[in-house]
């Protein structure tokens, strides 16, 4: 069979992708290994009538194009949403962003004042050039309020010490905050930017968000390309992809459902499977070396129990985080508060206690029903249940739910990257997993984006590495221009080789 491309993976980016493509009338194939749902990690799980999202997704993003996106995709089915999330740490429940004079207040006088002179002294004698997420955290909120708010809690997402990780995660996933910040904006709070750029995404107060969860987006997304001409086949896991260097095409080896193998020829692949599983199955073979970085990438899983219990309104947040030590779930959500449709009786709550583990450790491996006996036994310490509430559960298990940014995970990416770029033309990497980037869906998108217009105008347009964690587009060393170029580009300086015949019209 034959194909213009094929995408491997039919979760934000690859769907992005394919629905961009097919609008093009370019022939695409998408192959997905889950036989039932769309959207990867931001799908939608469903038990009897209630629905689920897995880790929680807040649609916002600062780049207009992947709003109107979403917009184009459900222009009728996104709700308008408060964000609320709080901290649980020492048996009490702390507004998160952080509100400085509230957490002060609650953490005694005492503490309050060693907290303020620890982040004076950071501020005064900050680590230079900080290059793990312990120090660069401790840099901006004081070495005191990081073991108060960041350690414990990040420890348990990453099951390593916060001085393993690199900064570059707390750079991307904390970016513009700081204790100084957050006290500037408790004295003089600023009116919301009318410009959404401008906006720290931590700091938003409301989000959009599907009536039935973020699995309604791709879901939808899915049915208006194959409408558009676009084939999905779902239970087909990638076993290899040839890359044949005579006539420059690729070869793209699946199994279906019933183990049956099938090949797929086509000229472009885009792959959002993990960095690691692509690598190993790559034809002709990567370098050892190459082989090794791929081998060096990590992954964290996690797994989400949900309960189904008597509705008491306990909480109204999206989600709590855990940082209390003396239990094991991380992250609490509250469904109804991400949709009332996502809870069909309002008698009833609905909450996901989210464990981080790697695949086949002991929690992973846990049956279903001790994991359900765990979570409602650590709710009900934490208080926000009470013996008898809990009246069914369920377990979903995630697998690669969040590249590592360990300290080398930087230089295995470069070392794949260079020879990915001279030996294996038309391959095209987008996405969380398949470009080893912890970010949002909107950069995962917005990296698809780019690969669909550098496909369309067959030409290197735009370096999809060069998309930031907001979702635009920058080149290294470059200033951004206040201009849009193409067709569905924010903040483009320069484009990388483009001659101007090709371009494509602003």
């Amino acid at each position: 069979m034959k194909t213009n491309v094929v995408i491997i993976g039919a979760g934000p980016a690859g769907l992005t992708a394919a629905y961009l493509l097919s609008k093009n009338e370019i022939s695409v194939t998408v192959l997905e290994a889950d036989p039932v749902y769309v959207g990867g990690i931001s799908r939608t799980a469903t038990y009897k009538g209630f629905h689920f999202d897995i880790g929680g997704h807040r649609f916002f993003s600062k780049s207009k194009e992947v709003n109107d996106l979403w917009n184009e995709i459900l222009p009728q089915d996104m709700l308008d949403r408060p964000r609320s999330s709080r901290i649980f740490y020492g048996g009490k429940f702390f507004a998160y962003p952080l509100r400085p004079f509230e957490a002060l207040l609650k953490l005694g006088l005492l503490k309050s004042a060693l907290c303020v002179l620890s982040w004076l002294k950071a501020r005064l004698m900050p680590v230079r050039n900080p290059r793990n997420f312990e120090d660069w955290v401790s840099n901006q909120f004081g070495k005191r309020l990081f073991n108060t708010f960041f350690k414990s809690y990040t420890e348990k997402v990453w099951g390593m010490s916060c001085r393993e990780i690199s900064a570059d995660w707390a750079a991307q996933r904390i970016k513009g905050l700081s204790l100084g910040s957050a006290i500037r904006n408790a004295l003089f709070p600023q009116r919301r930017p009318k410009d959404s750029s401008k906006v720290i995404k931590t700091l938003i107060n409301s989000f959009k968000y599907p009536r039935r969860g973020p699995g309604m987006m791709w879901e939808t997304c899915a049915e208006k390309t194959k409408a558009l001409g676009g084939a999905l086949e779902m239970g087909c896991r990638v076993i290899r992809c040839q890359y044949d260097d005579a006539n420059g095409t690729w070869t793209t080896i699946y199994r279906d459902q019933n183990g049956k193998e099938h090949a797929l020829e086509s000229e472009h692949v885009i792959s959002s499977a993990p960095m690691r599983e692509l690598i190993n199955g790559l034809e002709p073979a990567v370098s050892e070396e190459a082989k090794r970085a791929a081998d060096s990438l990590k992954y964290r899983d996690f797994l989400t129990v949900m309960l189904i219990l008597k509705n008491r309104d306990a909480f109204h947040d999206n989600w709590i985080y855990i940082h209390d030590p003396s239990v094991k779930v991380g992250r609490i959500q509250n469904f109804r508060s991400w949709s009332p449709e996502m809870v069909p009786d309002p008698d009833k709550a609905c909450y996901g206690l989210e464990y981080f583990c790697f695949e086949h450790d002991g929690l992973w491996d846990s049956k279903n029903e001790d994991l359900i006996a765990l979570a409602q036994r650590e709710l009900i310490k934490i208080g926000l249940a009470r013996e008898g509430d809990i009246l069914d559960g369920c377990v979903v298990r995630q697998k690669k739910a969040y590249p590592v940014y360990d300290d080398d995970y930087a230089e295995h990416v470069a070392t794949i990257r260079d020879e990915l770029d001279r030996r294996y033309p038309n391959l095209h990497l987008v996405g969380r997993n398949g470009m080893h980037k912890y970010n949002n869906q909107d950069h995962a998108m917005m990296t698809a984006m780019l690969c669909a217009e550098n496909i369309i105008a067959n030409t290197k347009l735009y370096d999809l590495w060069q998309v930031n964690q907001d979702a635009e587009y920058h080149e290294a060393g470059d200033a951004p221009a206040e201009q849009t170029v193409g067709t569905a580009i924010r903040l483009v300086p320069t484009r990388v080789t483009a001659t101007p015949e090709l371009a494509p019209e602003g």
